[in-house]
């Protein structure tokens, strides 16, 4: 009875972390959309977070389609059976799947083959520790592979492009504090959050890092030098102009969090955990007798939601020009949109990430891709009651992977138009000039918002790559992104990187001596 218990207590974790924002990052969000000008695209992406956050409360549906590598960490009183508890974690794993709480993200790194089931060697990550109390705590992280990708570790000293040499000192790990926040750009789903771990081995400081992120966003850390260097980073990164999704803006960095460990004399390392908006950890203290929880961490009791504002007054207080599209799209139509452009597409559109890119440099298409619209998403899929499938949540992975095969597989079969997330690189941009096509950041994270968008699933192939993988074939209305780069060799990305490389230039003088 105590283990079924336990199992269904980390099920209701695991629900709740997926689901539901902390009310800590709420309330920085919050700050943050307040903080924006109306009308700007900044504003427009944090107004579209903070629908997104609503909507998954009531839907009580993944926040974001990239559910991650569930991370557990657990404290247990001495006694407590720590093999049932792990055996009870992936039990409640399986049925958080089954149930579309999580996206099957268990991949084999040797065949690709997907399980299905988010278990894997290796995979729930979950780490023990024994502790002197008689309560169970249960720390749980679903860190999306989107700012998993832009985590970085410096190996001190180094030279940082922008910055010039970091030493073996406390100005030097600010320089690299500064530069993984300018590395990151709009990839990692900014305005984001970041982990420090100074000193230990690449793995402990790695780990010590990603601890980091457990903490509360308020809080302060007990050491002093330490807590001042966490404001300095705040305060600076949000001087970089890198903005919500870096499309630019006054949030950058809502939070930074740095620990610190010994070292042996020949390694210094500074690790950088970097998690997206969508920063959803949770914690319960659970009944080491019962298996009930007892507390919820990161929960003080105060309702934090969002005012809904109606999408028309947000395009009233817009500069930007509206264009609606619908596929098969012309190339004169690619050619007039211009980056900064917001696009509303209906009709059906194609995902294809990794698995499909790779495929289609290869091979033949499996439907007419001419004039068509290729979605840089895996989402979370369910099945109705009649054997339908459904989309549970459906925000843009990041395009920058796509980078080696994008271009090529435009020209190759007609593609007009790329919807992502991050921006893509100058092989890509060249494509689309000479090719006549466009590409187009949706907002990271906004899975339920775009899920709502998503009318139908008309069909699916190569399913065989797994779900988040396959070839989904979606019917959409009104789904909304902005024109990053278009067909007259224009980035926004690459004007938004440049700009915050010279102003990152600006903090290159000692600040600690």
């Amino acid at each position: 009875m105590y283990i079924e218990q336990i199992e269904k207590s980390l099920y209701e974790l695991i629900c709740e972390t997926s689901t539901n924002l902390p009310k800590d990052v709420r309330r920085k969000i919050r700050a943050a959309k307040e903080q924006e000008d109306a009308g700007t695209r900044a504003a427009m992406s944090l107004d579209t977070i903070a629908r997104n956050i609503n909507m998954a409360d009531e839907k009580i549906s993944p926040i974001c389609q990239d559910t991650g590598l569930p991370t557990f960490k657990i404290k247990t009183p001495v006694g407590v059976n720590q093999l049932e508890i792990k055996a009870a974690i992936k039990r409640a794993i399986v049925q958080a799947t089954k149930d579309a709480k999580l996206r099957p993200n268990s991949v084999d790194s040797l065949t690709g083959d997907n399980s299905g089931d988010n278990l894997g060697e290796g995979v729930p990550v979950v780490k023990f520790e024994q502790w002197e109390q008689d309560h169970i705590e249960v720390k749980l992280i679903l860190k999306g592979g989107g700012c998993e990708n832009k985590n970085i570790q410096y190996s001190l000293p180094t030279e940082l492009e922008g910055l010039g040499r970091a030493g073996r000192d406390l100005d030097g790990i600010r320089k690299c504090i500064l530069h993984s926040v300018y590395q990151a750009q709009g990839q990692g789903c900014s305005a984001g959050f970041i982990g420090v771990g100074i000193g230990g081995d690449r793995a402990s400081g790695y780990d010590l890092a990603k601890e980091q992120l457990f903490r509360e966003v308020d809080d302060v850390n007990p050491n002093a030098q330490l807590a001042e260097l966490e404001d300095y980073i705040l305060d600076t990164a949000n001087k970089l102009g890198i903005g919500t999704m870096g499309f630019g803006g006054e949030a950058t960095l809502l939070g930074c969090k740095v620990g610190v460990m010994y070292r042996i004399p020949a390694s210094f390392y500074v690790s950088v955990a970097y998690n997206c908006w969508a920063y959803r950890r949770m914690a319960v203290d659970i009944d080491a007798k019962t298996g009930e929880i007892t507390n919820w961490h990161y929960n003080d009791g105060e309702k934090i939601a969002f005012a809904e504002q109606a999408e028309q007054q947000d395009e009233k207080k817009s500069t930007s020009r509206t264009v609606e599209l619908t596929a098969p799209i012309t190339e004169e139509q690619i050619r007039d949109l211009k980056v900064g452009d917001v696009v509303k597409i209906s009709g059906r559109i194609y995902t294809g990430r990794d698995a499909i890119h790779k495929h289609l440099m290869e091979n033949e298409s499996p439907v007419d891709l001419d004039g068509q619209i290729i979605y840089h998403c895996g989402p979370v899929v369910a099945k109705d009651e009649d054997g339908n499938y459904e989309i549970k949540a459906a925000g843009p992975t990041t395009s920058a992977r796509e980078e080696p095969y994008q271009g090529d597989i435009m020209k190759k079969f007609g593609v007009r138009a790329v919807i992502g997330k991050g921006g893509m690189g100058p092989k890509t941009l060249a494509a689309l000039e000479e090719h006549g096509g466009v590409y187009l950041n949706a907002i990271g994270g906004a899975a339920q918002y775009y899920a709502d968008c998503i009318k139908a699933v008309e069909g699916v192939d190569l399913l065989e790559f797994g779900i988040p993988e396959a070839m989904w074939h979606l019917r959409v209305e009104d789904f909304t992104a902005v024109v990053t780069m278009d067909s007259h060799g224009n980035s926004l990305h690459a004007d938004v990187d440049k700009s915050s490389l010279e102003k990152l230039a600006q903090f290159k003088e000692k600040v600690y001596s």
